[in-house]
């Protein structure tokens, strides 16, 4: 029964991450990636490996059928952002038992970034779906990174002080 209960714990996370991106058009949603940025490594902490993914997976899911002309894109990078927070985190060893909030925080802000250039080469540079703008690229792996370490940061606040307290309880 513990296992269900975190599932939908990680479930409504991704159902926050679509509802954050309601209110917003393209390219505005992606000042949104700060929740993202805060979720998916709350999804890992309460389910583990893959919990990040999980969680992008369902925000991925519902924002696409949100936006269908964009939506192999919405499902690709979100499930890419899940992968890399996940593969961030296990690489920075990031533990929910022994949280440091410092490598929690490093792992959000790489990912983040990561998945900022990513998307951008890809929109821009493979499939042309935007023009190049220098000064865009600077600004999404600025605000990017600072969205994500911002993030990671708030994450590792909120399961110290609480979350952790109530995942043990379930």
């Amino acid at each position: 029964m513990a296992k269900s209960k975190r599932l939908a714990l990680a479930t409504l996370f991704g159902v926050l991450i679509f509802v954050s991106k309601i209110p917003l058009v393209i390219p505005l949603d992606k000042a949104a990636i700060v929740v993202q940025a805060l979720l998916l490594p709350l999804g890992y902490l309460v389910i583990g490996k893959l919990g990040a993914t999980y969680v992008a997976v369902i925000g991925g899911l519902l924002t696409a059928i949100l936006r269908p002309a964009l939506s192999p894109f919405t499902l690709l990078f979100a499930i890419l952002y899940g992968v890399f927070t996940d593969g961030f985190c296990i690489l920075l060893k990031v533990r929910a038992s022994q949280l440091n909030t410092a490598r929690l925080t490093l792992s959000m802000g790489i990912s983040t970034a990561l998945i900022g250039l990513v998307s951008y080469y890809t929109t821009v540079y493979v499939f042309t779906l935007l023009p190049r703008s220098p000064m865009l690229e600077v600004i999404i792996l600025v605000s990017g990174t600072l969205s994500g370490l911002v993030g990671g940061y708030i994450a590792a606040t909120i399961w110290i002080k609480y979350l952790s307290k109530i995942v043990a309880k379930i």
